[in-house]
């Protein structure tokens, strides 16, 4: 059996229906890199095919350290199935934003979608970063087998 210390992140509760009527972010099971954030609305929400919408979780995060970030997410079972996704392809909550978290949807699916209160809409991952300082060149100092060769390069296997 292994175990693993879990971080400390300062979080706030930004709406009072979470925590009351919609459950708190949670990690569905022990294996889960993920926690699920929930819609926090009052009401139901039709998301019509080809619609973005912002829908808030009711949280807001201090990561308080540049070296981690949190990455928001979509849920596969909600792509696969409905065709929701996170509509930029993932949201960053760097470690300085102590705003409430959004999560912007879009319907890729041909049918509405109906977001209900408290629904899992979304995951938030937390993650290492690295920031880099960009050092300008003329040319790289290291040479590569691929080079500059771009989509479709190394062939389709």
């Amino acid at each position: 059996m292994s175990t693993h210390r879990k971080r400390t992140i300062e979080t706030r509760i930004v709406n009072p229906l979470l925590g009351d009527q919609i459950p708190l972010p949670s990690y569905a099971t022990d294996g889960s890199a993920a926690l699920d954030l929930r819609a926090c609305i009052e009401a139901p929400h039709t998301l019509e095919p080809g619609q973005r919408a912002l829908f808030p979780t009711g949280l807001a995060i201090d990561i308080g350290d540049p070296n981690w970030v949190a990455i928001v997410a979509s849920r596969s079972g909600l792509s696969l199935k409905h065709g929701l996704r996170v509509a930029q392809g993932i949201g960053v909550i760097d470690s300085d934003y102590h705003g409430e978290i959004g999560v912007i949807l879009a319907n890729d699916g041909e049918a509405p979608y109906v977001v209900s209160p408290g629904e899992r809409i979304a995951q938030l991952l937390v993650q290492p970063v690295v920031q880099v300082e960009l050092t300008y060149v003329e040319a790289f100092s290291t040479a590569t087998e691929r080079g500059s060769g771009g989509f479709g390069h190394s062939g389709q296997h």
